[in-house]
């Protein structure tokens, strides 16, 4: 499951003890070298479906850890990307990590729920970060990216279907979010990560009501289901521009 490099079970459980903030500062120097990185194949699929829609101008990366969401954005973006994250550990790790050729990055420290930017960008993405948030908190979130977005703007994400029922990969997400529900029920302070939380109904109607015309785009590299559903798709979540209102989803 993790490479040479990636974390021993004995760092794992005490990131598994603290509370998010600093256990990703303390998962921050081993987190490429493990699974809970986005995949390279997600990464680049996403960053060729922006090429086709681009060019954008200022790019934000929100909750962008060791920065593979700000490589994204300086392929695509002629302005200046910008990541944001909570973690000082991951945001050290990415100054480090990130480096020319490309357009230059700003690493800002802040939590996604209180953006502290007005609304200067083009293109916001996030990827693999929505777990460490309950469904309660997404209505906060999804205002708060409205919020940085110039009208016209676009906020971006892959999603990946989920397993089906039965199959031994929804078997073990269904263990882990059964046993972080044990642990945060009995330890403190509590560490929020749900696989299962984030679904594309709920996550389509949140966006929905904070006001966003919202997409959803198919990745075309993983192919399909047996019910001809995407295996991977991009959510493509716009901020109306003028003479636009917030509408339905739209699926290609």
């Amino acid at each position: 499951m993790f490479s040479p490099e990636g974390p021993r079970l004995r760092e794992l459980a005490v990131q598994a003890l603290s509370s998010v903030e600093r256990g990703y500062d303390l998962l921050a120097p081993k987190f490429d070298h493990t699974p809970f990185r986005t995949p390279d194949p997600v990464l680049d699929a996403t960053t060729e479906a922006l090429r086709r829609a681009g060019p954008f101008d200022t790019g934000l990366d929100l909750c962008c850890g060791t920065g593979a969401g700000v490589d994204v954005l300086r392929q695509v973006c002629r302005g200046s990307v910008t990541g944001v994250d909570f973690s000082t550990g991951m945001l050290t790790v990415a100054r480090e990590r990130v480096r020319p050729p490309g357009p230059a990055a700003g690493w800002v420290r802040a939590d996604a729920r209180a953006l502290p930017f007005g609304p200067v960008f083009d293109l916001v993405v996030s990827f693999g970060a929505f777990g460490h948030f309950l469904p309660r908190e997404l209505p906060g979130l999804f205002a708060q990216v409205h919020s940085v977005l110039r009208p016209g703007g676009r906020f971006v994400f892959p999603v990946v279907a989920p397993p089906r029922p039965g199959s031994l990969t929804y078997g073990m997400l269904l263990g882990f979010d059964a046993v972080m529900r044990v642990r945060n029920a009995v330890w403190r302070p509590p560490f929020v990560m749900y696989y299962r939380a984030f679904r594309f109904g709920a996550v389509r109607r949140e966006l929905t009501r904070a006001g966003f015309r919202v997409e959803s785009w198919a990745l075309s590299e993983f192919g399909r289901r047996r019910d001809g559903s995407p295996r991977v798709r991009l959510v493509v979540a716009g901020r109306p521009g003028p003479g636009q209102t917030a509408a339905g989803t739209v699926n290609s």
